[in-house]
């Protein structure tokens, strides 16, 4: 019966990564993906932004 404690832990953490990983996968892209890479674009143009102003200084 210890074999059956000793494999079990690995056996848990095992399903939960895969679960986790499933989940990351099922995640990209999708109805939110041009929302998200909107708010990078915009993150991206503003620290550009500030950059340039810095430099103009």
């Amino acid at each position: 019966m210890e074999y059956v404690y000793a494999l079990l832990p690995p056996a848990v953490m095992a399903v939960l990564f895969t679960a986790l990983i499933m989940t990351i996968v099922k995640n990209q892209g999708g109805a939110n993906k041009a929302k998200e890479d909107a708010a990078v674009d915009a993150a991206l143009s503003r620290a550009d932004a500030t950059v340039r102003s810095d430099d103009g200084a």
